[in-house]
């Protein structure tokens, strides 16, 4: 990817539908608006054909699926994502997550970097499958799939 324009290639907002998404506790709730936060702060986003933004995206899950509502001054589309290639990154993403807040509780630093370095691989691959699979629909660098894979965790947790 090359280097995004700073005002036309990027997020300006990120909206949930919460209508869609799973009842959520306080923490969960935290989580996302945490994400969102750290995602609209800074991220490389660009719609492919899509002449400039800055953009907003509205995330809903309808029938096992992430739908991505894009729309830009002069753009709007909506992609949709089956969430079964990430179902095992996600799933796996979340049980080291909570090892490791588990970990921070009493294991050593020793264990604890240990398990951070595996939830980090995690985090990675996921950011990697996410960005693929938006690959000709949806173009970001990998600081930005990486945060929004932190989005779709939040989404996905129960």
């Amino acid at each position: 990817m090359t280097e995004a324009h700073p005002d036309t290639e990027r997020l300006a907002s990120v909206e949930l539908d919460a209508a869609t998404l799973p009842a959520a506790t306080a923490e969960i709730e935290h989580e996302r608006r945490v994400a969102i936060f750290d995602l609209v702060e800074r991220n490389v986003f660009s719609p492919a054909g899509a002449p400039g933004g800055p953009y907003a995206l509205k995330l809903s899950l309808q029938d096992s699926k992430l739908v991505f509502d894009v729309a830009g001054p002069d753009h709007a589309r909506t992609h949709v994502l089956s969430l079964t290639p990430l179902k095992g990154v996600l799933r796996d993403y979340l049980m080291i997550c909570d090892s490791y807040y588990e970990a921070l509780r009493g294991s050593s630093p020793s264990q604890i970097e240990s398990v951070d370095m595996g939830r980090r691989g995690l985090h990675n691959e996921g950011a990697e499958t996410l960005k693929a699979r938006l690959d000709g629909k949806i173009d970001m660098d990998h600081e930005t799939s990486r945060r929004l894979f932190t989005l779709v965790c939040a989404l996905y947790r129960r």
